[in-house]
This record gives structure tokens, sequence and C-alpha cells, in this order.
């Protein structure tokens, strides 16, 4: 699969501005410390990392609508957060980069959900987990299907795409799911989804059903070794979820796209010097959809959000993607 030119990509560029695109699912706080390892600790075999500066970011779903409006197009953020300080920084974060809050749930009985990530001579030591992964109540589900609803109705422009991002941290449910297709359905939203095993197969009939090379063996019992798997894997997804389009995510592999019509794409990855594969699979959706609302095929789509993924990988930490880190990861024609 050939990667769209820069001035195709330039074009696609243009066409998202202003394009809205709501993102449903598990909100995070990306907490780091950043440090320097000159030693190991004389109580235990690790590391003394002498931290030299914190920094906050999105992450999870929220990571997606970073990327999303990175890219120039305007995230819609639905989700929880707890009434607690993460809660309270995810906000801030959030209205720093003037993006709607409106869309967000504050639930008292659950905090919200914070990745804490060490970091020492730019290496990734530890991550602390800070989480509660029971279900939402449905109605909480229902109020954020209310603010989904008001929001595609009262603005003019509607929804040019519908990401639901699944983290297994109980946003999505399989009454969310089923409710917010049924509504892309009536209205012929796209619905892409970025899923993780436990509703795997609730994702009926949407545009892009996007797993992981893990999640995608777990769910279907096999091992995704050869390029023969992989097309056994994505043929029987099709035929599963009834959905549009399969794109299977294989690590230092690339990409796989089944298309309905039977047609499959591998997206190849380029040598690049990987720092941390940390929110490459939110640039991913990211891209995808945004591309998607801007007129792309599916194909030039995701060749896109295979260079776009590759980008972010290069830096240590939760960076979005942007126009031109995107073309900078385009080879230029001379060089193809």
């Amino acid at each position: 699969m050939h990667i769209p030119s820069h001035e195709r990509t330039r074009e696609l560029l243009h066409n998202a501005f202003g394009k809205r695109i709501a993102v449903i699912g598990d909100i995070m706080l990306d907490r780091y410390f950043w440090g320097s390892v000159q030693r190991i600790s004389p109580e235990a075999p690790v590391p003394v990392v002498d931290i030299e500066r914190e920094s906050a970011h999105l992450g999870g779903a929220s990571n997606v609508a970073a990327n999303i409006q990175a890219l120039g197009a305007e995230p819609f953020m639905l989700g929880v957060i707890g009434n607690d300080g993460a809660g309270n920084t995810v906000l801030d974060l959030l209205r720093a980069a003037n993006m709607d809050t409106s869309g967000l749930e504050t639930v008292h009985t659950r905090p919200t959900t914070v990745k804490t990530r060490i970091i020492g001579n730019n290496q990734h030591i530890a991550r602390l987990d800070h989480e509660v992964k029971t279900p939402i109540e449905d109605a909480v589900a229902e109020r954020l299907l209310a603010t989904l609803t008001r929001s595609a109705e009262e603005d003019a422009r509607g929804l040019a795409g519908i990401i639901l991002e699944d983290y297994n941290k109980g946003v999505i449910t399989p009454f969310l799911i089923q409710s917010v297709i049924d509504f892309a359905v009536k209205r012929s939203i796209p619905v892409f989804v970025d899923p993780k095993f436990a509703n795997f197969f609730a994702y009926q009939s949407v545009t892009l059903f996007k797993p992981n090379k893990k999640e995608t063996q777990d769910a279907l019992g096999f091992s995704l070794s050869t390029d023969n798997d992989v097309r056994k894997a994505g043929a029987m997804m099709l035929e599963r979820l009834d959905c549009e389009n399969v794109l299977i995510t294989l690590g230092a592999r690339g990409m796989m796209l089944f298309e309905r019509s039977g047609a499959v794409h591998s997206v190849s990855t380029q040598a690049r010097h990987i720092a941390d594969v940390s929110g490459a699979g939110d640039t991913t959706i990211a891209t995808l959809a945004t591309m998607a609302a801007a007129g792309a095929s599916i194909v030039e789509a995701s060749a896109l959000a295979n260079a776009a993924a590759g980008a972010v990988c290069e830096e240590p930490g939760i960076v979005a993607i942007s126009p031109e880190r995107l073309l900078g990861a385009i080879p230029s024609e001379k060089d193809e």
C-alpha cells in the first residue's frame, strides 16, 4: 500500500479543518516523572531515579481527542472522571487546549484513571496505575448519550465521525456500544472502534474495527504468526462483526487492512528509532477518523495512520501527531 503524496496529504489536512468527531471512552490522566539514573539502590536491585521534572498529559480517550485537535479537526470528548484532583487536572488540560468539556460526567463513586510513568535516562522504568474497572451504570451511559444527541442536533455541522475508545476501564459497556451504533446508523455517521477483549464482538456493523495483534489473538484463540494467520483473522472478524473494514495493527510488522469487498492491503512500517510506543494506538485511530472525515479513502487513511503512529513513537512520553510531524513521516516523491 502506497502512502498518499505530500500534496494529497496537505489537501486532506486542509479538508479536516473544523470537522467534528466525537470520542467516547475511557478518559485517563498520564503523569510522568522524568529523571536520571546513576546508581542502583542499596535497598533492592532497582535503579534510583533522581527526579528532575514532572508532567501531566491527557491519556486514553482524551489523548485520542488531543490527536484529532492537533490535526485540525474538532473533537467532542465524552466520558467520566472522578471528583478528585486528577479529574480537575484533566479538566484543566482540556480547557487549556480549548476543548469542550461539556461531555464529561463526574462520577463520585469512582476515581479518575491515572497512569503514572517513571522515566529514567529517557527509558521507561515503571508504571503505576490507579483505577477502578467497574462498568458505569446505565444511568451514566444514558446521560452521555443524551449529551451526544444534543451535541449532534444543536451544531449545524453535525458529526463527521464517532470513535469508541475502549481501554476496559468501565466506560464502554454493551448498552453504550449498542446505543451509540444505533444513534450513528440512523444519522449515517461513521463509527471507528479501538477495542479491548471484554466487548470484542459487541461492535456490530461499524465502519472500521481496529484491534491490535494481542487483542485479536486473545479473541480468536490462535496466534498471528504468519501473514496467512492474519488474513484468516481478518476474514473471520469481517464476518462475525458484519463491519465494513477491519484494520489489524501488528507492531513492527505494520498493519493489514481488510475491506468488506474482499480487498486486503498490507501497510508496512518504515525503519525508525522507537523511543516509546505509549499512545501509538490513540494516534492511529485519531488519524484514521480524521482523514476519513476529510475525504480520504479507507486505504489512504490507514496508510497515513500508520505513518502517524510511527512518528509519535520516535519521542518518549505521550505526544500528539501534528500536520508537520505527519508530513515529515511521509517519504518525499524523490525518495520513493
